[in-house]
């Protein structure tokens, strides 16, 4: 399992043992989406530097990159 946030702070990114990435709205506290593509657990999460996108690594050994607008 794994967590990172956007650089503004506003949105936060898991990655967990059910195969998907989620993002969080952290000034509401909700889930804005999630993400499914992995076979296997995600073990790792990242956002690029513009959060517009999200990298997340799996024990499926694939790096998946997701479109976000965080």
């Amino acid at each position: 399992s794994s967590v990172a946030f956007a650089r503004d702070g506003k949105t936060l990114a898991s990655g967990s043992w059910d195969k998907t990435v989620k993002l969080w709205d952290t000034e509401a506290g909700s889930q804005k989406c999630t993400l499914e593509g992995h076979t296997h657990a995600v073990n790792s999460v990242a956002f690029a530097p513009d959060s517009k996108t999200v990298a997340s690594g799996s024990n499926d050994s694939t790096v998946k990159l997701w479109d976000v607008e965080a």
